[in-house]
């Protein structure tokens, strides 16, 4: 009810303009209230973790990890924060950010503007949060496609020791060149070094961290496959499906359509959701599914898991809906009874 009474408000500004005043506000309200706890709903073990309940933030709305306590007051099960890059940048001009509100949806080419992983570490640090974080990473614009996995070592090395489970995000559409990541014989060469650093970073911190690796919704099922063969064969212990979309069929005709960058929130759920049960018929239970796109009600966190997914993510649908979105998406989740068999690598502990 409070939400409907402000967003009138929010809606009237710049999107980017209320993006920062909400996150700023999120910011006070966790450092003066005491910590907030998950709403505990039908608790589920994935990747070695014990999730109090299914449904997650999805990483975007909170890049730098300013905002970790005061989201932690909304109920999830688990909050994922990034994308953030080894070295702080500003990312693309503004305007950057586009409301579709006909459509309930986003367009977004932010650019992974970010302050920097060690901005980021420190964040963490302080927070008072102590359930389950994602720590999602990317690569700076200007690093040349061929040494990105240099990037992605250089932030799993320093979010390692603070993560629950790490993301690597291939698949945004506004780091030109990122995309091509998910290409076979690239895809193959970075998994394969993270997994090798994975390991030594186990032993070093004595915790074992998942990898979790984020996919665009624009791919062939042939290409989705190809995938699925990758994460098995480099033992990745999940998958975020998915990104947003550079696809405009769901919303020609619509003002601001023909804005460059990534399509989020309701045009994005059909394609999003195909990708999921996609994977989970190649994958057939070997490693988990963590869904998102076009999650704006229970009924779509429904259909994601009835779709193959474990667990669920949201954060355009806050946009629209508010925090009342993530306990209508948890009750709505919270009987439904999805085994995934256990990962080979090995158990995990949250941060």
């Amino acid at each position: 009810m409070l939400y409907e009474t402000i967003r009138p408000l929010l809606f009237s500004l710049d999107p980017e303009t209320a993006h920062e005043f909400s996150l700023a506000s999120l910011h006070v309200l966790g450092r003066f209230l005491p910590a907030g706890k998950p709403a505990e709903s039908d608790p589920v073990q994935l990747m070695g973790l014990s999730f109090p309940n299914r449904i997650g933030l999805a990483a975007g709305l909170d890049k730098n990890g300013e905002a970790i306590d005061g989201l932690a007051r909304f109920g999830f099960g688990f909050i994922e924060i990034g994308t953030v890059t080894p070295r702080p940048q500003p990312g693309n001009p503004r305007p950057r950010m586009f409301r579709l509100p006909e459509v309930r949806g986003i367009i977004n080419r932010m650019g992974f503007n970010n302050h920097g992983v060690e901005v980021l570490v420190a964040n963490v640090k302080a927070a008072k949060y102590r359930g389950i974080l994602g720590i999602n990473i990317g690569k700076n614009f200007d690093t040349p496609i061929e040494q990105a996995a240099d990037d992605y070592l250089a932030c799993l090395d320093k979010v390692y020791p603070l993560a629950s489970y790490v993301t690597v995000n291939i698949s945004s559409p506004n780091t030109k060149n990122l995309r091509q990541l998910q290409g076979e014989s690239e895809l193959d060469d970075l998994l394969g070094r993270l997994k090798a650093r994975q390991q030594q970073l186990t032993e070093t911190h004595g915790r074992y961290v998942p990898l979790t690796l984020k996919i665009a919704p624009d791919l062939e099922p042939e290409q989705v496959t190809t995938i699925a063969d990758a994460l098995r064969r480099h033992r990745i212990d999940g998958v975020i499906a998915t990104n947003t979309t550079i696809s405009r069929d769901k919303v020609q005709g619509v003002r601001y359509a023909e804005q460059q960058g990534g399509l989020s929130g309701a045009p994005v759920f059909e394609a999003s959701t195909a990708v999921v049960a996609q994977l989970a018929h190649a994958l057939a239970g070997e490693l988990p599914i963590i869904a998102a796109g076009g999650v704006l009600d229970g009924r779509a966190a429904r259909a994601k898991l009835d779709a193959g997914a474990g667990l669920v993510q949201v954060y355009s649908g806050l946009i629209y809906r508010g925090p009342g979105l993530v306990g209508e998406c948890v009750r709505a989740t919270a009987d439904h009874r999805h085994s995934a068999a256990p990962h080979p690598s090995g158990p995990a502990r949250a941060a």
